[in-house]
């Protein structure tokens, strides 16, 4: 049976504080809108996220990428202590329940699909950290072709001598600079990429628990439905006894008719006998 069906069945049923299951509590419609415009906001988020995994990369494009993961990461944990909040009503009606089941499985349909992106954006960073060790590896060091010693009759000028060390430490010195340079980028990228691991557990926390919330509400509704089933095959089996009754008193009074008369006519025929006789 499926979920609107059971719904239909259960109208009028329960009411959260207690009222008519006609009307639902305006709190518990406060808290569910305020999560399903969560919900919203997650999905724009994520869709400004594909956007960015998708560009080329460059620091500006990195920095979008890092705020939106911690911004998004901050709205699911919001989202998941609203759901919280949700799933402790007591006395739901049928239709806060239905609220309730779509609810958790949104918020967890997009778990599954944020979780996915942050593993693009650690692949992401990943790579490029492999191709910066590349780079700086195959770097060839700076040429210090075009420095001459000039020798004037076999002895040195003093002032040549001292820009010819500058010129050397400064070609020593300009290589080793790339290759700083290099190494705190990659130091950089692998604390990101760290902080969006750290992401990824603090969220597969709060899937288990939405995950677990939405596997004890498909019990419940299962056991409901169950019930509902029962109640309506036991209704089809009244009904038709019910029937059935109903066809055997029919049958019951034609007889006890035609038996009246098959009397009637036996006693018109005796009295007629006795008159003409």
């Amino acid at each position: 049976m499926s979920y609107d069906q059971l719904s239909s069945l259960e109208t009028g049923h329960g009411g959260g504080g207690g009222g008519s299951g006609y009307s639902d509590d305006p709190q518990f419609s406060r808290v569910a809108q305020d999560l399903e415009n969560k919900l919203f906001r997650l999905a724009s988020n994520m869709s400004d996220l594909r956007k960015e995994l998708s560009r080329r990369d460059t620091p500006r494009t990195r920095e979008r990428i890092h705020n939106l993961l911690e911004e998004t990461k901050g709205m699911f944990q919001s989202a998941g202590e609203g759901l919280k909040n949700l799933q402790t009503w007591e006395d739901v009606t049928s239709t806060q329940k239905y609220k309730q089941q779509k609810l958790s499985r949104q918020l967890k349909e997009s778990l599954q699909s944020f979780q996915s992106l942050q593993n693009q954006a650690i692949s992401r960073q990943r790579s490029q950290i492999a191709e910066s060790r590349a780079a700086a590896v195959s770097s060839p060091p700076t040429s210090s072709a075009g420095l001459h010693l000039h020798d004037d009759g076999g002895h040195l000028q003093l002032q040549e001598q001292q820009q010819l060390e500058q010129q050397q430490e400064l070609s020593h010195l300009a290589p080793q600079d790339d290759v700083d340079f290099q190494d705190a980028l990659i130091r950089e990228r692998e604390d990101e990429i760290r902080a969006i691991e750290q992401g990824v557990g603090d969220l597969n926390v709060l899937f288990q628990q939405v995950a677990q919330i939405v596997s004890e509400q498909g019990e419940q509704l299962n056991t409901i439905s169950d019930n509902v089933e029962e109640v309506h095959t036991a209704t089809e089996g009244a009904d038709f006894e019910l029937r059935q009754a109903a066809r055997y008193q029919k049958n019951a009074r034609s007889k006890m008719c035609c038996l009246l008369i098959i009397l009637a006519v036996i006693l018109t025929i005796i009295i007629l006998a006795v008159v003409l006789a």
